[in-house]
């Protein structure tokens, strides 16, 4: 089970409001579908058991949310960065979909504690007032690098797993059925929306014969909004009782069932280790 495949079409005139926003909405169902086919490939990670991946992968999570050790925090990104490449990742994509994005979020979030956190100074800035302390860039470096190592690490998982796979396992591990539902039916329900505002935008573009103005533009956009929103109201109840209908209760069913290898049990280890080894900075009080 597998999302539609979406070409990479382009509507005609960049420049054009309406073609602006389809391909941005194409954009993002071809990045489903590359997610989708990144999970395919042969890789490390892909051929682990969802289960593991996702206890092994958290467990790594949970240990970058909960260690204060810069160098503890350093060796779980090397880690994740290592396990990246092996499951056939480029840097590049990681640059360009987690480190970038994180770092100028983050880095926002982190700049007032370089001068807000008392400490010893380090430097101060020029032609200001303001000093950066030793403890506020320690702050700081703390909150980007946990971000940094939780979104690549969250990013593998989802990468490297099929989505029905990841439901199963999230069903394995006893998570509430209410819960993993509302997962599945939101997942698709994303490509869903998508394909009817291509739809919509691609059927106004067909009637136009010229530019709009910004009031035109806004309209459409509302319009669009409360179309969807209409849609997805009454798509929402025929898709239930379809599901129903065919004796859907909740329970994710593969063609073949989750069977733990010698490869998984092989990870299990290694995920052990390098959690052990970031609470051990932790306890040794690394710097």
């Amino acid at each position: 089970m597998r999302e539609p495949s979406f070409s990479h079409r382009r509507a005609p005139g960049s420049r054009h409001f309406i073609a602006r926003l389809l391909a941005g909405l194409l954009a993002a169902m071809a990045h489903a579908d590359d997610a989708q086919t990144m999970a395919d490939r042969p890789g490390w990670l892909q051929r682990l058991d969802p289960r593991v991946k996702l206890m092994g992968l958290g467990a790594l999570i949970i240990t970058a949310v909960a260690v204060h050790s810069l160098l503890a925090l350093a060796g779980l990104l090397l880690a994740a960065t290592i396990m990246a490449r092996l499951s056939a990742l480029s840097l590049a994509r990681l640059l360009r979909q987690v480190w970038l994005g994180v770092l100028l979020f983050t880095g926002v979030l982190a700049l007032p504690a370089l001068f807000m956190v008392p400490g010893a100074p380090l430097f101060a800035l020029p032609f200001t007032s303001l000093t950066v302390t030793a403890q506020g860039l320690r702050v700081a470096l703390l909150l980007i690098g946990r971000a940094e190592t939780s979104a690549t690490l969250a990013l593998l998982l989802v990468l490297t797993t099929p989505w029905p796979r990841l439901l199963k396992a999230l069903r394995s591990l006893r998570v509430p059925k209410v819960a993993v539902m509302i997962l599945g039916m939101t997942h698709r329900y994303i490509f869903v929306l998508l394909s009817g505002a291509v739809a919509l935008f691609e059927a106004r573009a067909s009637r136009m014969v010229g530019p709009l103005p910004a009031g035109e533009r806004r309209r459409l956009a509302v319009n669009v909004a409360g179309s969807l929103l209409e849609r997805s109201l009454y798509l929402s109840q025929e898709v239930h009782l379809a599901m129903l209908s065919r004796g859907f209760r909740g329970e994710i069913r593969l063609m073949d069932d989750l069977c733990l290898q010698k490869q998984d049990w092989r990870a299990v280890p290694v995920f052990m280790l390098l959690a052990l080894a970031g609470f051990s900075c932790q306890w040794l009080r690394l710097p």
